[in-house]
């Protein structure tokens, strides 16, 4: 926990049982930390007296301990959700800011001091009451996911080529085959290949089989020899870097929208998450039922794969079509 030494002990504390008991990701303990990190600085300037001036991000919080903790009231939190609805800067280095950071962003950092509180409540009894119990979280604008057409995801398959071709090859046919995630993919390795699947290891450290297809099989075997040729630092790594480590998120993301300018596509529009989000759709027009392709995608929540329920489908237009209703001429009086 080296790297959260400008925080207090009470976080750090914190963190460290996300991370070690409840077998969180680094991603989300580096967003619980970036979250309460800049909750407390928020609290601490609001409640000492500090040069009008002062930055949130100078402020030192590591003498916070469990009293200064225990005086935050409701009220506070309404304040801090105040500050990043209104006069949170989205873009400090803008020529021009804007203020007021969106929804989801406040109702995630709302999710982290729920979080928080809820730790030194329930699970450590540091506290009895929890001020963050009933605050509801921002009002979210629901809107479906962005996805490609059979026929765009081929292009972007054809577009592969470069040096890399074959690994690149294979990291798109796990996308659009698997819908795994870009950290899911980064951890895989060799001995996660199975003849007809792989083992992925999902959020919360949880294992799961996703099984793929033909071309994604034969798109692994062409690569594989490749890769065995490969000495890395971590030589368990399914997909490896030029630098000799195993493949990052970051490079994992520049491919990706490489392959996608490549294509002809808007790589503004897309990423590796919306391969993810192709595969899933993909399923489900397919005919897969909504509970499997849950399982594929390991999600905890049936509700976040029903959203892909919702995306226009070919063939329930042409069933409302095929209703002879559809078909019925009135004439007026």
């Amino acid at each position: 926990m080296k790297r959260y030494s400008d925080c207090p002990q009470i976080l750090r504390d914190f963190l460290t049982y996300h991370e070690t008991i409840k077998g969180q990701s680094q991603l989300t303990i580096s967003e619980y930390y970036l979250d309460l990190r800049m909750f407390l600085r928020f609290m601490k300037l609001m409640r000492c007296d500090m040069p009008i001036h002062t930055k949130l991000e100078e402020i030192d919080i590591r003498d916070i301990d469990i009293r200064f903790i225990e005086s935050i009231r409701t009220s506070d939190l309404f304040d801090f959700l105040s500050y990043l609805a209104n006069d949170r800067t989205v873009n400090p280095d803008s020529s021009v800011p804007e203020y007021g950071i969106s929804p989801a962003s406040r109702a995630r950092k709302l999710s982290s001091i729920k979080s928080f509180f809820k730790y030194l409540t329930v699970r450590t009894k540091q506290l009895t009451e929890n001020p963050a119990a009933d605050l509801e979280y921002p009002k979210l604008r629901k809107s479906l996911p962005k996805y490609l057409t059979l026929d765009q995801s081929a292009a972007l398959l054809k577009a592969v080529s470069g040096q890399n071709q074959e690994r690149d090859y294979a990291i798109l046919m796990l996308f659009l085959s698997c819908g795994i995630r870009r950290s899911e993919l980064v951890g895989l390795n060799l001995t996660d290949v199975y003849e007809d699947r792989i083992r992925v290891v999902g959020k919360g450290n949880k294992e799961r089989f996703v099984y793929f297809g033909t071309s994604c099989r034969r798109a692994i075997d062409d690569y594989l020899p490749i890769r065995k040729k490969m000495v890395l630092s971590d030589n368990r790594a399914l997909f490896g870097s030029r630098n000799g480590n195993r493949i990052s998120t970051d490079a994992v993301h520049a491919l990706v929208k490489k392959a996608f300018l490549k294509a002809g596509l808007d790589a503004s529009q897309f990423s590796a998450h919306k391969l993810r989000h192709t595969a899933a759709t993909m399923m489900l027009s397919g005919g897969v039922d909504v509970k499997t392709v849950q399982e594929v995608l390991g999600h905890e929540n049936l509700n976040t794969t029903q959203i892909y329920t919702h995306i226009e489908n070919t063939e329930l237009k042409i069933a409302a079509e095929a209703n002879p209703i559809s078909k019925l001429k009135l004439t007026k009086d």
